[in-house]
Parts: structure tokens; C-alpha cells; sequence
């Protein structure tokens, strides 16, 4: 056990054998087939490594990084209001501009991810980069409570702050922001890494992976969407955040215990130089015919894999004009019989470089049309709660937090989830009298457009309704119950399980072995931009709407404005949107891969 040679860790196996010529040999079913690696950088022996128990660690890592994170974002609107002194509509952009770069983070960290640190190393470092930013949060947070003593509730608002001290506060959400958005593509990716997709039964249990993941997520937002937001709108901001922290602690914590089980892949290298080289050689070859049907173009030797381990895509027919990036020109011929001769990337790209490009190219109309459903999801977030305010809250004597009614959103989505394979599926197939076929990845996001557009005409219903009380009774507050919002929230958590989780398969499996952390960013990133449209048009419509002295769709008194005509209005965009969308998936084609150690073709159809 003291030795690290290779021939001690083929003892370790108990099946090495020698052949005529006394090499030794071993049988790899012992061993991963999809190229993971131990934290020696040596083969995954399946049985040390990886399955359940290094996946169970980090779904418990994902609910305590979770709840470290919702501490701060489920109720940063309300403390926009009461201790910032925002009014709605700045509360509401405030947190749309902060969720839009929490999203936008796991760009950074999927990049970081596939390209240089692994997915281990990002996820261990952003999340101490989280706990980090909850610390000052919490620091800033305790001096903004001193005056008056007893602030930071809507009824008794904190005295203005410094610009120093409202400048550090947002500096520590923003690395709150960067610590969960960076790591969050990295640690699902890192999840599925310790499943093996050449095993049948591990490659079964790698998609469920997917499925726990995000119930994992929604475990750690309904504990925090439950106790903590009580505890902050009781104004105990402080013990909020501090609980926040103890449990950004316990997650890396737990993220490192696993230190010895991980699977892990080699980082493939930075794919931005790689698409730019493509993009070089195909202008460089402008003269140059195109083949048909990729016949001659240039590939690596070897047997279905890259150097990295990743494997090779087969050529497809779209997108011709970057296959000449690939095309053999006669100034390319003197390296290429040479083993030890090295390309000129930027002159001569492999197939797989370029159907890498032709890859991001096809999901991009995808990924545009999951930004407006992102939308609904932030204003769930938003403008559902600043509703839920302006509504009545109380159980007899206790008063409901508005923000704790996305429990409603979680429970519907984790349900859904949990009994989608084994209750929603057989009904389903029941009711359609089809073939036992599962909606595909793509038609479920489609399915999930268009409950997140029958949620925002309810939403809209339900305020007419509460202003129409508030208005009959005087009061800023109206007499209509806050679970009335039951069914919005509800239907916005059955559109987020078809949605999101269908985003997340499709992705990961739609992008090369190389960039799966940027597949798993992509749909978080459509969740960023979503937040920053979701702002921009907030901030169009109050333009619009405050002209001659009005006081717009969204005022700080919601009685005086028109908060259901901006949810009638995001169905409008949305209904538009799954039109576009539906236009773009049925002209979607798959990918093609050459399975590991063979000649055969794998087609990953969405």
C-alpha cells in the first residue's frame, strides 16, 4: 500500500494476469470504460470509485450549498424594501440584475471547469468563495440593524446608509452570486462524471443522477424558503445569514470528504481557441471545394477517442462551410504520415474540432427560446412575492411569509419529479394510447412552455382579484387570502419539472465529452439572461406607463398600478416564444459519437 507503481495498483484489482511474454495484462471490466480517472490521474477501479456513494455526497453537498445560497436570494426583495428602502420596482431589479449574474457566473465556472481547474477543484474553490461572501454579508448586515434597533421589517424600515456600507453589502451578494453560480454547472457535471455510461446499469443510474440533482436543489431551497425566510422576515436578518454560512461551511466540508472516491476527467483544454480555430482555417480555405458528405477530411488516429480521452463526433451534413477547416490541403500533406509532426491548428482542424462548433451552433436557437421561460421563474421570485405582500397573510394569529409561498413551487416540482417515471409516464401513455415512449427532452420543454404560460394568465386573474378587494375595502392591504397564489405557484413548479430538468439532460447530453460543464451552463445561462430581460422589460413598461404623471403597471402602491396586465403581457411573450421554439425542435438534428474502442456510430438523439 506504501508504493505508487502501476504494478501495485493492478495488485489491487486481483485479476492481472500474464501472457506468453510475460507482460502483464489486466481485465478492465474492473475498471471505468469512459475514461475517468482516480485522484492519481490513474484508471477508476469501479468498485474504490464513484457510483452512489460518491453521488450521494454530493447531492448532500448540493442542499447545504443550496440553502447557504437561498438564505440570501429568497428574501432579497423584501430586504431591498425594508432595509434598503427600495421601492417595488427597484427591489424587483435589484434582485432580477443579482439572479441574472448568479446564472451568468456558471458560464465562468463551466469554462473554468472543462478547460483548466476540473470539475472538483472549481466546485471546492467557488464554494469558499460562497462562504466567503456570507460572511461579510453577514458582517454588513449586522451594522445596517443598529439604527433604528428593532429595523429591517416592512412596518419599521432601517435609517439610510453610508454608500460605503451599501457598496460592501452588494460586493458580498455578488460573490455570493460568482461562489454558487460558477460552481452550480460544475458540481452537476462532476455528479454525472461518477457514473459510467459504457455500464449499462451505472449509465441508467448517471440519468437519474440528473433527476436527484434537482430535487437536491429544491430540498435545499424548501428548507430555506420555510425556516429561513420566517426567521428573516421576523427581521432576524443576521441569524439568518449567519445560519446561511454554517451551511456553506458544512458543504465544502462534505464536498472534501470525498476527496478519495471521486471520479474524475482530464480538462480538454480551452474551447474558445479551439472554435476560433476552426472559424481561421475555414476562411483560410475559401478557395477550396467542400466534399461530400465529409469524404477526405482530417481526423486523429487512434480508436474512437481524442488525446484527452474525449471521444470522437462523427462528420454531419450542415453547416458545409466550416468543414473546410478540416479539408487536406497540399501544404497540410508532409505532416500528416508523421506520428511525431505536429498540425498547425489554425490551418488544419480535426472533424471533430469542427462538428464541436457545428454542436454550440444547432442548440443555440434552443438555448434562446429557455430565456423567456426563465422569466416566468424570476418573477415567481419577484413580483409573485411583492403580490403575496399586498394580500392577506394570516392563519388566525400567524402571520404566512409571502416569500415562504414558493414552498408551494417546490413541493409541486419535487412531487412531479419523484412520481414523473412511475405514475405521471403510465398515465400518460393510458390517456394517448401510445407506444411506451417518454416524451423526449425537447418535447417536454415544449410542454413546460406552455403550463408557464397558463400560470402567468392565472397570476393575472388572481391580482384583478385582489386589487378589485383592496380597492372595495381601503385598505393598501387586501383582504383576499395569499393562497390564492396556490395554483400559480404550483403550475409554475410543474413547468420548471419539465423545463429545467429536460434543459439539463438535453444539454449535457447534446454537447461533446469535452465541454459538458458548458452544457450543463448553457440553460443556467438562458436563466441569466432571462433576469436581465425580465428587468429590461420591467424597466420599458414603467417607462411607458409613468408618462403624464402615472403611476405605471408596478408602483410602490400595487393598488394604484396594473400588475396583472405585465403577467398578461409575459404570457403574450412567452405563447410567441413556444411558437419560435416549436419551429426550432422540429428541425433540430442530434449529434452523432463513435463509441469508445469501436467503429460504430452512437447517434444521441434529444
Amino acid at each position: 500500500m506504501g508504493t505508487n507503481q502501476p504494478v501495485s495498483e493492478s495488485s489491487l484489482v486481483g485479476n492481472a494476469s500474464q501472457d506468453e511474454n510475460g507482460s502483464t495484462t489486466h481485465n478492465w471490466n474492473t475498471y471505468t470504460k469512459d475514461g475517468s480517472l482516480n485522484r492519481h490521474g490513474r484508471p477508476a477501479i469501479k468498485g474504490r470509485t464513484g457510483g452512489w456513494k460518491s453521488g450521494m455526497l454530493l447531492l448532500g453537498n448540493e442542499v447545504l450549498a443550496t440553502l447557504a445560497f437561498v438564505g440570501v436570494e429568497v428574501n432579497l426583495v423584501l430586504f431591498s424594501k425594508s432595509v434598503l428602502r427600495q421601492t417595488n420596482a427597484e427591489a424587483a431589479n435589484t434582485f432580477s440584475m443579482w439572479m441574472g449574474s448568479v446564472y451568468l457566473c456558471s458560464l465562468i465556472g463551466a469554462f473554468l471547469s472543462d478547460s483548466y481547474l476540473g470539475r472538483f477543484l472549481t466546485c471546492l474553490i467557488f464554494q469558499v468563495l460562497l462562504t466567503i461572501g456570507l460572511v461579510a454579508c453577514s458582517l454588513i448586515t449586522q451594522k445596517f440593524l443598529l439604527k433604528p434597533v428593532g429595523c429591517g421589517t416592512i412596518e419599521q424600515q432601517c435609517d439610510p446608509h453610508s454608500q460605503f456600507d451599501v457598496s460592501i453589502f452588494f460586493l458580498s451578494i455578488y460573490l455570493v452570486a460568482l461562489g454558487n453560480g460558477a460552481a452550480e454547472p460544475a458540481l452537476a457535471t462532476f455528479g454525472a462524471d461518477q457514473f459510467d455510461e459504457e455500464d449499462p446499469q451505472e449509465s441508467r443510474a448517471k440519468t437519474s443522477f440528473f433527476s436527484y440533482f434537482y430535487v437536491a436543489l429544491n430540498l435545499g431551497s424548501l428548507i430555506g424558503e420555510t425556516l429561513l425566510v420566517y426567521i428573516e422576515t421576523m427581521g432576524d436578518w443576521v441569524l439568518g445569514f449567519w445560519i446561511s454560512t454554517g451551511c456553506g461551511v458544512a458543504a465544502v466540508i462534505l464536498l472534501f470528504s470525498g476527496t478519495l472516491r471521486y471520479r474524475h476527467f482530464k480538462p480538454s483544454g480551452n474551447p474558445i481557441s479551439r472554435f476560433f480555430q476552426v472559424i481561421v482555417a475555414s476562411f483560410r480555405k475559401l478557395s477550396l471545394d467542400v466534399p461530400q458528405h465529409g469524404e477526405g477530411l482530417y481526423e486523429t488516429q487512434g480508436k474512437g477517442e481524442e488525446k484527452n480521452g474525449a471521444r470522437r463526433l462523427l462528420h454531419s451534413d450542415g453547416f458545409k462551410f466550416l468543414d473546410r477547416a478540416a479539408i487536406i490541403a497540399p501544404a497540410d500533406m508532409p505532416l500528416i504520415p508523421e506520428k511525431s509532426a505536429t498540425t498547425n491548428p489554425w490551418r488544419l482542424c480535426t472533424v471533430t474540432q469542427v462538428e464541436e462548433v457545428k454542436c454550440i451552433v444547432r442548440l443555440l436557437p434552443i438555448w434562446l427560446c429557455t430565456i423567456l421561460s426563465s422569466v416566468i421563474f424570476i418573477q415567481m421570485l419577484s413580483l409573485f412575492i411583492e403580490q403575496g405582500a399586498a394580500m392577506n397573510t394570516l392563519i388566525g394569529a400567524f402571520h404566512f411569509p409571502p416569500a415562504s409561498m414558493t414552498a408551494f413551487d417546490i413541493i409541486s416540482t419535487s412531487t412531479f419529479i419523484i412520481f414523473y417515471d412511475k405514475l405521471i409516464l403510465p398515465l400518460y401513455v393510458k390517456i394517448t394510447k401510445t407506444k411506451p415512449k417518454p416524451p423526449t427532452e425537447l418535447q417536454r420543454i415544449g410542454i413546460g412552455l406552455a403550463i408557464a404560460v397558463i400560470a402567468m394568465i392565472i397570476a393575472g386573474l388572481v391580482e384583478q382579484q385582489r386589487r378589485k378587494y383592496a380597492i372595495i375595502s381601503g385598505y393598501d392591504i387586501s383582504p383576499l387570502s395569499i393562497f390564492w397564489q396556490v395554483p400559480q405557484y404550483v403550475l409554475v413548479g410543474v413547468a420548471e419539472a419539465f423545463v429545467y430538468v429536460a434543459q439539463w439532460e438535453f444539454f449535457s447530453s447534446q454537447t461533446p465529452d469535452g465541454l459538458k460543464s458548458i452544457g450543463l451552463g448553457l440553460p443556467m445561462s438562458s436563466t441569466a439572461m432571462g433576469s436581465y430581460l425580465c428587468s429590461a422589460i420591467l424597466s420599458v413598461v414603467m417607462h411607458f406607463t409613468t408618462k403624464n404623471g402615472q403611476p405605471g403597471w408596478v408602483p410602490p402602491n400595487l393598488n394604484e398600478g396594473h400588475l396583472e396586465r405585465f403577467f398578461f403581457l409575459s404570457a403574450a411573450l412567452t405563447t410567441l416564444n413556444l411558437g419560435f421554439y416549436v419551429f426550432c425542435a422540429r428541425r433540430y438534428k442530434g449529434i452523432s459519437l463513435e463509441k469508445r474502442d469501436s467503429d460504430k456510430e452512437m447517434e444521441v438523439l434529444p
